[in-house]
């Protein structure tokens, strides 16, 4: 695969299957799949070289496992980060003790006030390493790690989930269970 290229395809795979999917000329289900021909078909508009054998590389490489393949790999998806209705079928979970958020320093007074939403999203996106939440957080300029008292919330009732490539997904964070790292 050319230099680059990984990337590229990486970026409009995320940006179709969790955003935009009529950008490519997709339609998704209400579980968030579509057919790996059509997604081939909708990415060869943008970059005409895209075969399975590639999609499959980016699927496979990709270092935060934005994407799955259905068992027969006929379909394919985003793991999670939607800003469309679709239903991964997440299942409650209990989540570890401490979980972690990235952020930048300017969004840092306005979290404290209100806490983490979700949003243009489904849910609010948290990691279970700080490793990860300092990538997210510096995405945007340099990044600020939030610990979140995840124990507790559960223990007062907020439900959270696990996709499928281990992020941490809740509906709110209120400020009273965020402090800095």
């Amino acid at each position: 695969m050319k230099p680059g290229i990984h990337k590229k395809i990486s970026k409009l795979m995320s940006y179709a299957l969790r955003h935009q999917p009529e950008a490519l000329g997709l339609e998704l289900d209400d579980e968030g799949w579509v057919a790996t021909h059509q997604l081939i078909s909708g990415l060869n508009k943008k970059i005409p070289e895209i075969n399975l054998t590639m999609l499959e590389e980016v699927v496979r490489t990709n270092d935060k496992k934005r994407f799955a393949f259905s068992g027969d790999q006929t379909k394919i998806r985003a793991s999670q980060g939607h800003s469309i209705a679709v239903d991964l079928h997440l299942i409650k979970k209990e989540p570890p003790q401490v979980l972690y958020h990235g952020t930048v320093s300017k969004s840092l007074d306005k979290i404290k006030k209100e806490g983490l939403h979700k949003m243009s999203r489904q849910h609010v996106h948290l990691s279970s390493n700080i490793a990860t939440a300092k990538n997210v957080g510096g995405r945007r300029g340099q990044p600020v790690i939030l610990m979140i008292n995840a124990s507790q919330m559960h223990r007062n009732g907020i439900a959270f989930y696990q996709s499928e490539n281990g992020v941490w997904l809740t509906d709110h964070v209120p400020p009273g269970y965020l402090q800095d790292h």
